[in-house]
């Protein structure tokens, strides 16, 4: 499937900003289950784009925007080409084992209540990946979707006892329980092709477990799915903190507002096949 996104993001000052620097984990990789086709990044003020890589292997594009300036903008467009490889992540970049992804943080630390849910959820299955479907099922069931209900440091625990968060809770949370089990976890950050529209006020995130022999497999506990030719990947990491599409500093500019618009669509000619 060919899928064209756009991301747009624009802060807003009540009082012009001295300066910014951002880091942007906005590019996305190949790998079997999706080819960038072409991928650019604009920045609306005069300013040089460094590329790197973090320590998990994502690409990051970082600059520093001098001002005084009322508002900022980065705007990210490109065109993916995915494949369904039934939730598996195999021709990914991997720079540690995967044990490293049974590390808590403190956003994704399975509590009492967590780890309860996790065992119940998963008893009887026979072998892990049963376990982590069975695991996706659960959490889809029990947490309701609620873009009003948390924030960007609500906690898998504060997400569980609410049940209800977004996708970057139910992301959390199964990380938290999938760790709970003994399966190596870890944070996903990118797009998805939706069925009820193009505009998007955010991206998508999801999360992968290691299975042994198998490797690293997708689950978007927040469509209760695996992730298939619908999602685009984008960055990993243990949680959101290090896997967010944007983050920075700046000087002065108070009053900051964020507004952000994504469209995910299927390009013409992948209409004009399905037709």
């Amino acid at each position: 499937m060919r899928i064209r996104i756009r991301h747009e993001t624009t802060y807003r000052y009540l009082e012009p900003a001295k300066s910014a620097i951002q880091h942007l984990r906005l590019t996305p990789r190949n790998y079997d289950g999706q080819h960038v086709s072409d991928w650019r990044i604009d920045v609306d003020r005069d300013c040089r784009l460094l590329q790197s890589e973090d320590a998990f292997g994502n690409i990051v594009h970082r600059f520093t925007a001098d001002g005084p300036f009322d508002s900022l903008s980065t705007v990210v467009e490109g065109e993916i080409t995915t494949f369904d490889t039934a939730g598996v992540a195999s021709g990914t970049l991997e720079r540690f084992p995967p044990e490293l992804y049974l590390r808590q943080t403190a956003l994704t630390a399975p509590n009492a209540a967590i780890a309860d849910f996790a065992r119940a959820s998963t008893a009887g299955e026979s072998g892990m990946l049963a376990a982590l479907h069975a695991l996706l099922a659960a959490l889809h069931e029990r947490m309701a979707f609620d873009t009003d209900a948390t924030h960007s440091a609500t906690t898998a625990a504060e997400a569980f006892a609410h049940g209800r968060g977004v996708c970057q809770d139910f992301a959390h949370l199964y990380i938290a329980c999938a760790r709970a089990i003994g399966a190596p976890a870890r944070y996903v950050s990118g797009y998805y092709l939706r069925t009820d529209g193009d505009e998007q006020v955010a991206g998508h995130a999801w999360a992968e477990a290691y299975v042994e022999d198998l490797g690293w497999v997708g689950f978007d506990p927040a469509n209760g799915v695996s992730p298939g030719e619908r999602h685009i990947r984008l960055a990993i990491a243990l949680d959101y903190l290090s896997a967010a599409p944007i983050r920075g500093a700046r000087a002065g500019g108070a009053g900051e507002t964020m507004e952000v618009k994504v469209r995910v669509a299927p390009t013409q000619q992948t209409q004009s096949q399905s037709q």
